[in-house]
């Protein structure tokens, strides 16, 4: 207890709404592991196994739609904690996932005067003096907050060269719902550190703090603006990408005005159809777009879903349309040795190499060290007997089902090994399984594999050539001293005939005389031994004899401590 009667990590006193909410959070948590713990630990344990099977899928899955409703009636983080579980299908069972995976942003509008009193708090001014025009309908509302279309005032527009805005605002005390979900987590973490069986698989602390980092960053528009600027310079001089531009005079850290960029969104294929674009065209280049951010710049849109990505058509150049991304709350960033490891993964799917990827699996840190890999090799083993004579295209040939019973037998051989995926490399999968998403809905013909194949082609001939490089490197450093050593040896010979070459012995001398020292005391100490060990045996027989060979163990004795002291 804290010096005013709270608990630690309660929320601080001051609002009851946030400290009742906080207790929601933690009694719907302790109810829902009991029962897990009952289920899942104790009848086990006991003998009552069949017991505890039955109706499981239905236990779990209601356990998932009861955490769904509770999430829309909570509404902030609660709703990124669902979209977060229904991506972990390293740590959570099928039932539960699946339940959570329509979970989205379900929640209404706040009224426009609480979102007008935040908006003019950050701004020092009213909205009317900010900007032209402020629509006061938002064009898009999600947890944390909402989006309004705006016209910037005369001498803003002036400056920027920009009138249509759009302007997202935090929704109010969005701050502190944060903290609050966030202290809830941490401490459902701390109970769940004390289950053996739970520890051992995953580090849930871990978790937890990977995903308030994500969730603080989407909170901070500043460092959304910023981020929307890095990934416009990643693509600088590319004619395929356009980003809107950001109006710094007109945001905060709770509030962010940035062009109204609108235009068709990538998935809707009669919009493009009708302008003339060919949506398979679209599919091939997004794709191509988000595989150079993952590979090439390590920095990438997390969050590509069909509101996010828009199909601008352009009237001048050689182009007919650009992509333009919009919200950069969500951006993953991938270290150069994650990267890499990355880039190793790819390469032992195309080469089938069932080691070679857990390997990679182990580099990019999806294991906890207490992973035994031999399962899982066996299982990527088999998995690669079946599929390893294919090529990317063939897979599709392959029958469903076929793929299906696959899939279950690794996701069983993944829940029960030690397994998490870094966060980073879960935006990843979360970025690759939406691109594969709308580039399915733009051709219903695309192959994820197909457009990863040329990437992994170029890191597998990258690797060859550096391969072939170091021993080209090699060979020609190793034929020099070839071509050069019969010279080099005649004019040694001849230098021995003139008598002008000459060998110094004596550190090889003085190192032949140590050794020969070291064997002699060795020698008088196995002496010594054996004459004072015979001595002691015989001198109850032979008094005499026995005093005289203990007597004489003495010499070898003294020359074996004390030999070569003066050199």
């Amino acid at each position: 207890m804290s010096s005013d009667g709270r608990r630690r990590g309660e929320p601080a006193a001051g609002s009851a709404g946030l400290r009742g909410r906080y207790r929601r959070i933690l009694r719907f948590a302790a109810r829902y592991l009991a029962q897990a713990w009952w289920f899942e630990l104790f009848l086990p344990r006991i003998g009552l196994v069949r017991v505890a099977e039955r109706g499981r899928e239905v236990r779990l899955r209601s356990i998932a739609q009861r955490f769904h409703v509770l999430a829309l009636d909570l509404g902030g983080l609660m709703i990124k904690v669902g979209q977060f579980m229904s991506s972990r299908l390293d740590v959570l069972p099928p039932e539960i996932t699946s339940e959570l995976e329509g979970l989205q942003d379900e929640v209404t509008p706040v009224p426009f005067p609480a979102i007008r009193e935040v908006a003019e708090a950050e701004l020092g001014m009213p909205l009317e003096r900010a900007y032209a025009s402020f629509d006061p309908t938002p064009v898009a509302a999600a947890s944390l907050g909402q989006a309004h279309r705006a016209r910037l005032s005369a001498l803003d527009a002036a400056e920027t060269g920009l009138e249509h805005v759009v302007v997202k605002v935090q929704r109010p005390g969005i701050d502190d719902i944060v903290e609050v979900d966030l202290a809830a987590l941490r401490r459902i973490a701390r109970w769940l550190t004390r289950v053996k069986v739970v520890a051992d698989r995953v580090d849930v602390p871990a978790l937890v703090e990977e995903f308030a980092t994500t969730s603080l960053e989407e909170i901070d528009y500043l460092r959304e603006a910023a981020s929307a600027e890095r990934f416009e310079e990643d693509f600088a001089g590319d004619h395929r990408v356009a980003t809107p531009a950001i109006v710094w005079e007109r945001t905060t850290r709770r509030l962010l005005t940035l062009a109204d960029v609108t235009a068709i969104k990538i998935n809707d294929v009669e919009a493009l159809r009708a302008a003339g674009i060919d949506p398979a065209e679209v599919a091939a280049a997004f794709a191509s777009v988000m595989f150079d951010q993952f590979f090439t710049h390590g920095f990438f849109h997390a969050d590509p879903h069909p509101g996010n990505v828009f199909v601008t058509p352009v009237a001048t150049g050689d182009r007919r349309w650009r992509l333009t991304f919009i919200d950069f709350g969500m951006m993953g960033e991938i270290p150069d040795g994650t990267r890499a490891g990355l880039r190793r993964l790819l390469v032992a799917v195309a080469s089938r190499d069932g080691k070679g990827l857990v390997d990679a699996i182990g580099d990019i840190g999806m294991l906890l060290p207490s992973a035994e890999t031999a399962q899982l090799e066996r299982a990527m083993t088999q998995l690669f007997t079946r599929f390893g004579g294919m090529g990317f295209a063939e897979l599709r040939e392959v029958d469903p089902h076929e793929f299906r019973d696959f899939a279950a037998e690794f996701g069983d051989v993944v829940r029960s090994l030690p397994f998490q995926l870094p966060e980073n490399f879960l935006l990843v999968i979360r970025a690759m399984s939406l691109t594969s998403g709308v580039c399915s809905a733009l051709d219903p013909r695309f192959n994820l594999w197909d457009a990863v194949e040329p990437y992994a082609g170029q890191f597998m001939r990258d690797e060859a050539g550096g391969l072939g490089r170091g021993l080209m490197q090699d060979a020609v450093s190793n034929a020099n001293v070839v071509w050069r050593l019969p010279r080099r040896i005649d004019a040694l010979v001849t230098r021995i005939d003139a008598g002008e070459v000459s060998f110094d012995t004596s550190h090889l001398n003085r190192r032949i005389d140590r050794v020969e020292r070291l064997v002699r005391r060795a020698v008088s100490a196995v002496l010594f031994g054996a004459l004072l060990i015979a001595g002691v045996l015989t001198r109850p027989d032979d008094p005499v004899f026995g005093a005289v060979l203990i007597v004489a163990s003495v010499a070898p004795l003294l020359h074996a401590l004390f030999a070569g002291l003066r050199r």
